[in-house]
């Protein structure tokens, strides 16, 4: 969901203003007490469109000074937008405050003033004055809507998921066909484990809620390639720009001499991204290649993002420009191959490769599966992780690598060895595990879980500890099954090291499905756990399939749902053949084709090269 902000009331400017004598002319007028509102409207707008959008409001802080009319707060109001607009979010908040004491039915104002409070880091106090509008039952429906859906947007970023639903519940009553608002209904239930997750509401028709699916809830929902298309679609049709008629690539200089590889992201800090690609972009071969980053990341003062700032030639930082401006830095930089990291996940740019700054661009671990960009030619792919019946499924046309596409880092820090008695877990048990997170545990495959329980004595889950509401609804799904809800144990987040240290404690990793674990189980198997997984019909749901393969463990690797679950069961009550997979592991594992990042290294820079010579000429 975008956030909203009501606009004034703005008349057309009937004079341009120009030059700064003319501005002090109209500041004079405006502390004669002469000037009329529609007056002052015109040359504020016009300083606005101007660029001069700092005049614009000195204009209206005088006029209000100086000023008496019946109109006062609707000045207010337009000062405090102008003010919002320009990040002087204190003034902007007292305008506000001055036009609701002026006017306090004044809701488009208490709408604003909620927008000032949020940016002001005071979120508790947001959410009160978008209440004070819901409960005003003479306020139009169009405030009501914007205000429960900002309610909900806030509410769901400060983890207060039960209240976030409530709203988002009322916002589709009101009028059902939002889809910005049911992509958030859809894909915040999955995180609270709420199934299932197409909960009917008011008048909304399961197509509507299908439709209004996000392509990341579509990636964990099912793994019908041609639903995560049409998901994929929706979103560019809806939410991107048209692409322009000439790429921004042409007409730049001629390349030549190293081959320009440009990475695009906001995820170059501790985020899984970053976690598996810091490695990749160490071993580029400066003798041949120059690597770029074209980044809105932040810098979150972590040895992750010291070594990935380390490991890039040219980092250019593009969070303070626009779309096409970013898009123009990045063709005047003449990048050859632009590797564009994001795809549609969240915090994605999608409008910057849809200008096609890079004469070729890749799409590459951000979203694993299609992301329908006109601007994206290319995926990294396996033969497993994409086999050819899932090509027409997919816009982009794949760049096979011979073993697994996914890269790895090979100096992960690894904490101390820790107890099960440092976790909770009974040193008798077998241990299951699945560190996923709780949106990408399905009904199904959690139904699966339970029985896998049932059919293994002595056994437990250990589960990320994520949010209540999963936690309560999954122990609902484990009383309903018969299986005692101290058999779910939880792992709180912890630092990456120790993350990485307490895989040692468990028995056998249990994979979502559809979406199937990636970073996640790059981390177990080098940890030296295996991991039963269930491979479908798309390129999210073979993830964890492709890196067993790859590791040399094809046979933990099934194709249904009951193939998983008798799997898990047969491992989990034969404990010595799953410590041949865990001595395999030790022994082998790190050696093994996955975990061979310059291997793979230079087999995408094979690729990207025979690309960019193509492109060249």
């Amino acid at each position: 969901m975008k956030k909203s902000t009501a606009k004034p009331p703005v008349a057309v400017a009937s004079q341009p203003v120009t030059g700064l004598s003319e501005l002090d002319r109209e500041l004079a007028l405006a502390r004669s007490g002469g000037m009329a509102l529609a007056d002052l409207m015109n040359h504020a707008e016009a300083l606005s469109r101007a660029g001069r959008a700092q005049d614009g409001a000195a204009l209206y802080e005088t006029w209000i000074a100086h000023t008496v009319s019946p109109f006062q707060h609707v000045a207010c109001f337009n000062w405090g937008t102008l003010l919002g607009a320009l990040s002087r979010h204190a003034e902007a908040e007292k305008a506000y405050e001055r036009a609701l004491a002026l006017s306090p039915d004044f809701m488009q104002a208490r709408l604003n003033l909620g927008h000032q409070l949020e940016h002001l880091g005071r979120p508790d106090e947001a959410v009160a004055e978008w209440q004070k509008v819901v409960d005003r039952a003479d306020a139009a429906v169009e405030l009501h809507l914007h205000a429960l859906n900002n309610m909900a947007r806030l509410l769901e970023q400060r983890r207060q998921y039960d209240h976030a639903e409530r709203c988002l519940r009322a916002s589709l009553e009101l009028k059902p066909a939002q889809n910005d608002v049911i992509q958030h209904y859809v894909h915040l239930r999955q995180k609270k484990c709420a199934w299932p997750v197409y909960q009917p509401v008011g008048a909304l028709t399961q197509n509507q809620l299908l439709l209004g699916t996000s392509v990341l809830a579509m990636l964990g929902e099912t793994d019908d390639p041609a639903l995560q298309l049409l998901a994929a679609q929706r979103f560019v049709y809806e939410r991107t720009p048209k692409p322009p008629a000439v790429p921004f690539h042409e007409g730049q200089a001629k390349r030549q001499g190293k081959i320009k590889i440009g990475y695009l992201s906001g995820d170059l800090h501790m985020h899984a991204v970053g976690l598996l690609s810091v490695e990749l972009l160490e071993l580029h071969d400066r003798e041949r290649f120059e690597v770029y980053a074209f980044s809105w990341s932040r810098d979150d003062g972590t040895p992750l993002r010291a070594r990935i700032r380390q490991a890039i030639d040219h980092y250019i930082p593009i969070g303070g420009l626009d779309d096409t401006t970013a898009a123009k830095v990045i063709a005047q930089h003449g990048i050859d191959i632009l590797v564009d990291l994001q795809g549609l996940t969240a915090g994605a740019r999608p409008a910057i490769v849809g200008m096609r700054p890079a004469p070729t661009q890749v799409s590459y671990l951000g979203l694993p599966g299609t992301c329908a960009l006109p601007g994206v030619d290319y995926i990294l792919a396996d033969r497993f992780v994409m086999p050819t019946e899932l090509q027409p499924y997919m816009t982009e046309r794949p760049i096979y690598v011979p073993h697994c596409y996914q890269v790895s880092d090979r100096q992960r820090e690894v904490g101390p060895a820790p107890k099960r008695s440092d976790y909770g877990l009974p040193e008798d048990a077998f241990v299951f595990c699945s560190f996923n997170n709780t949106f990408k545990f399905t009904e199904a495959v959690f139904k699966s879980w339970m029985r896998i329980l049932k059919q293994v004595p002595n056994s437990v889950l250990w589960l990320l500890a994520d949010n209540e509401w999963a936690l309560e609804n999954m122990r609902r799904e484990a009383d309903a099954h018969g299986i005692g809800r101290e058999r779910l144990i939880l792992a709180p987040r912890v630092a990456p090291p120790e993350y990485l240290a307490r895989f040692q404690l468990a028995d056998l990793m249990l994979d979502t499905f559809p979406y199937n674990a990636g970073t996640t189980a790059s981390d177990a198997l080098w940890m030296g756990l295996p991991i039963v997984t269930y491979s479908g019909r798309s390129y999210i749901s073979r993830m964890a399939g492709s890196l067993l393969s790859n590791v040399g463990l094809p046979d933990l690797v099934t194709f249904s749902l009951q193939d998983y679950e008798r799997l898990a069961v047969q491992l989990g009550n034969n404990p010595l053949r799953v410590a041949s997979h865990k001595r395999y592991l030790a022994e082998h594992g790190r050696q093994s084709k996955l975990f061979d990042v310059p291997a793979l290294v230079k087999d995408i820079e094979h690729e990207f090269e025979r690309l960019a010579l193509e492109q060249r000429g």
